[in-house]
């Protein structure tokens, strides 16, 4: 009997890995509910100690992307309110959700940070319909207030004129202009002075900011206390910036996810082969490449080990000894 062609054996082994990966990526693709359900984090934005930590988001962590509600992502500032029904929730070493979501949903690399607070309408009224689209705010709110063109007005059509605004978690409700100092009583207490917010306000504070629409409020754990909707909502923030400007609060079409589960370290291996446009593995704490070192190395090496101990298995099974003496005797005869 003649063994099989070394090509068929090839093609077989590339289909059986291809159908092993397809499987892997629908199955992360049912439990996530997105596509690509996987993102590889570039930057540091998000650790927690300079040398890494499991449970924190660092450079070349692969995070799930959870397909979540927009509704129901929790903030820092309602899971830090003693009188919410999420306080106390974490998730990746603080508390709030973690989103992932594309600034001015503008097109490019997606920002994984903090959900901070969210900004809703108070106080509406319906806007003048008879202007274009694209007319300016006192053309859409006649009477006063701020056009958003994203929130249902009390007419059941998108678009309406906002008058206050309130922030769930904290003191802050129907109010023209929000002030609010996450200082342990007004807000939740977030400290702008660990390791990673050196050198700025002890605790971070929103100040006399008149939002241009709703949506969440996002940040960094490792920004210095400076948001990503930049110097209109917290004095000296740089905010994060796309074609179209600084970020805006998120909106629900520009949320990509909600961060889920950590596969540490191995998304540096997608890092190191990225182009000139990727940071590379620069952000990556060292600790990374050496775990990933070794998991590297006891994927190679485990199935060895495991040949090696099914070998031994066999060779002092009682069957085996059987089956030599056995052969032994047919041999006599």
């Amino acid at each position: 009997m003649s063994d099989q062609h070394p090509l068929n054996n090839l093609l077989r082994e590339m289909l059986l890995a291809v159908a092993m990966i397809s499987f892997l990526v629908l199955g992360l693709w049912a439990h996530t509910g997105t596509m690509p359900p996987l993102v590889v984090v570039e930057s540091s934005s998000m650790i927690h100690e300079k040398s890494g930590e499991v449970g924190s988001i660092d450079a070349g962590d692969l995070i799930l992307v959870m397909d979540t509600p927009y509704d129901n992502i929790v903030t820092f500032a309602e899971s830090s309110d003693p009188l919410n029904k999420n306080y106390g929730y974490e998730m990746h070493g603080m508390n709030g959700d973690v989103i992932i979501y594309q600034k001015n949903g503008d097109s490019g690399t997606p920002i994984i940070h903090r959900a901070i607070l969210r900004v809703e309408a108070s106080q509406t009224y319906s806007p003048d319909r008879s202007v274009s689209s694209d007319a300016n705010n006192s053309a859409h709110c006649p009477s006063g207030g701020t056009w958003d063109s994203g929130v249902v007005d009390d007419d059941g059509e998108i678009g309406t004129c906002v008058l206050t605004w309130s922030v769930p978690g904290t003191n802050v409700s129907d109010v023209e202009t929000i002030t609010i100092h996450f200082d342990g009583q007004q807000a939740g207490y977030y400290d702008c002075k660990r390791f990673t917010h050196a050198n700025v306000e002890q605790y971070l504070v929103v100040w006399n900011w008149q939002p241009k629409h709703s949506g969440i409020v996002t940040l960094g754990d490792n920004n210095q206390c400076s948001v990503d909707q930049g110097g209109l909502v917290v004095n000296g923030s740089s905010g994060v910036h796309s074609m179209s400007g600084v970020a805006g609060p998120v909106q629900e079409a520009w949320l990509v996810g909600v961060a889920g589960g950590e596969i540490p370290w191995l998304g540096t291996v997608k890092l190191m082969l990225s182009g000139p446009s990727s940071p590379g593995t620069q952000y990556v704490p060292g600790s990374s490449f050496v775990f990933l070192a070794m998991v590297i190395g006891g994927i190679i090496l485990a199935p060895l080990g495991l040949e090696m101990g099914l070998k031994r298995i066999m060779d002092t099974s009682p069957e085996l000894r059987q089956a030599e003496l056995e052969t032994d005797y047919s041999s006599e005869e």
